[in-house]
């Protein structure tokens, strides 16, 4: 016996949440992929994530608003200022 939905249910619309991070700007080569993100709907917070694309390792770095290209174009040398 097949039961019918009761007329007074209405089918929610399904949207996308708005909190997730933009990309600004990526790039890849000698076997990585690094992007430029930024958290528009939080803190407005930037950072820079870098996957090598051989290992599946990845890490990531924070950049400062006014450095922020130069974090993206050189993470490993910023990776190694945070670590020391």
């Amino acid at each position: 016996m097949l039961r019918r939905a009761p007329a007074a249910i209405i089918p929610r619309m399904i949207t996308q949440p708005t909190n997730s991070p933009v990309e600004l700007a990526d790039r890849a080569g000698d076997g990585f992929a690094i992007t430029l993100n930024w958290d528009r709907d939080g803190d407005g917070s930037l950072w820079v994530s870098v996957f090598h694309e051989d290992t599946g390792e990845t890490f990531v770095v924070d950049a400062p608003r006014d450095s922020a290209l130069d974090v993206f174009y050189h993470p490993f040398s910023y990776s190694l200022a945070h670590a020391a």
